[in-house]
Formats: structure tokens, C-alpha cells, sequence
């Protein structure tokens, strides 16, 4: 059984290695101290368990489970008791380790991830490419006057009271509609909500820093309801 350990503390990463390798069954392929480094892990390799901590700065272990479009069983590492009910709505999570952890509760464990057999196995991240029978372009109204905008041009969308405004590679148009309306005519595999405010051009992305994300010159903000899809969505290298 391939595994990987994800902490962000060295001596709780050590910890559950040396508990792994009392178990012959289980093989840890890596450790590491951060979600986004697993992620582009399991883009490549075959995992069948993952030890993942809850409280990691910056990206969480729910938000590691919640990037994933296929993941692997997990079991949650953590010295929060209180967080043990809710962590069970996710279907991939198995069971729920509370620090310290002793061997026997180890063996209790892995001896439940054996039994498992609902939670899926990890695959490699594919894209989910579908038709949606779009097309290219949409027009947009603006004072009486259809204005046809081509997908490709268009960098962001920002939600302005009752408006929206869409900025291209050339100008701004102002329109009187809502982000909701808008999003049902742009195609899912272009574009992207990543604030209550903002949508993205998936392809126009620049660079990706903390909560935000750089398209062109605009620096958007990215919400943390938002920001799990945005990382699946991502070829990570």
C-alpha cells in the first residue's frame, strides 16, 4: 500500500514514518510539508493512502481534500479532537488520528483502511473536457448596440452593483446584468469564479501568489471557498 505524509512539522511527519514502517504492508513513497507540493505529486504517481495534518498555514488539509478530483483514502492527522465529526462528510477520509499517536491506535488504523473499500482510488488528474455547444463569442448590450466579444479576448469579469464590468485586451465594457448570468454563457473549461466579485479567464492567469492571482496587470483576489478549484484546475508542475 503506496502512501505519502503530509505536515508541516518535521518531528509529526517522523513520527508517522516510523509508525509505517512497523507495518510491512505499507510503503511511504514521500513526505512533505505542504499540500501544494503533494498535489503535483499525485499528478504523477499512483498513491493509496495519504497521512494528511489539518492545520497547515496557508492550505489547509480540507482544502488539499477538496483540490483533489479523485482522491486517494485519507487519513487526517491532528490535535484537534473537536474537528473528528466533521472531517467524516468528507467520503475519501477513513478514519481520524489524534496526536500523539500510539501504535496500537495506529494498527486500529490501517487494520480500517484495509476493510475501506468506499473511498475511490487516486488516478492522476485528467481534464474534464465537454461540450457545451458555446461557441467562441457572445454579444453584450451596451446602449442599444450588440457588441460581439470573442471569448479570447476577454481577461476578467467584475461584479459592480447592478453591473458588470468586462475588461478585454483592448477596453472595458460596463453591462447591465450579474456575474450569475453571465457565467451561465461562458464556457466551464475558460473560465473561472474565484471571488464573489471576480470571474478569470482561466487562460490569461500570469501568476499565482498568497490569495491572489495576477491577470495582465489587475491583481484579483482569491476567496478561500474558491481557491480548491482553482488549484485542481491548474497543471502543476
Amino acid at each position: 500500500m503506496n502512501c505519502i505524509i503530509i505536515d508541516d512539522e518535521a518531528a509529526a511527519r517522523a513520527i508517522v514514518s516510523q509508525l509505517c514502517s512497523k507495518v510491512p504492508e505499507i510503503n511511504v513513497m514521500e513526505e512533505f510539508d505542504n499540500a501544494i507540493e503533494a498535489i503535483k505529486f499525485l499528478n504523477q504517481f499512483k498513491v493509496d493512502l495519504v497521512f494528511l495534518d489539518i492545520h497547515m498555514p496557508g492550505f489547509t488539509g480540507i482544502d488539499f481534500i477538496q483540490t483533489l478530483k479523485n482522491p486517494p483514502k485519507i487519513v487526517m492527522t491532528t490535535s484537534d479532537t473537536e474537528f473528528a465529526i466533521a472531517s467524516y462528510e468528507y467520503e475519501a477520509i477513513v478514519d481520524y488520528l489524534v496526536k500523539p499517536i500510539t501504535q496500537e491506535r495506529f494498527q486500529k488504523c490501517i487494520q480500517k483502511v484495509k476493510n475501506s473499500s468506499s473511498a475511490p482510488s487516486s488516478t492522476a488528474s485528467t481534464a474534464n473536457e465537454q461540450e457545451n455547444g458555446l461557441g467562441e463569442d457572445l454579444y453584450i448590450n451596451i446602449d442599444r448596440r450588440l457588441i460581439k466579444l470573442k471569448f479570447a479576448e476577454i481577461l476578467l469579469i467584475e461584479a459592480k452593483g447592478d453591473y458588470i464590468n468586462i475588461k478585454t485586451e483592448s477596453k472595458d465594457y460596463l453591462v447591465h446584468t450579474t456575474l450569475k448570468k453571465i457565467l451561465e454563457k461562458l464556457p466551464e473549461d475558460k473560465f473561472l469564479q474565484i471571488h464573489r466579485s471576480y470571474v478569470i479567464n482561466f487562460n490569461k492567469i500570469v501568476d499565482i501568489e498568497d490569495n491572489s492571482v495576477l491577470i495582465e496587470k489587475s491583481v484579483i483576489p482569491i476567496s478561500r471557498s474558491n481557491r480548491p478549484e482553482l488549484m485542481r484546475r491548474l497543471n502543476l508542475l
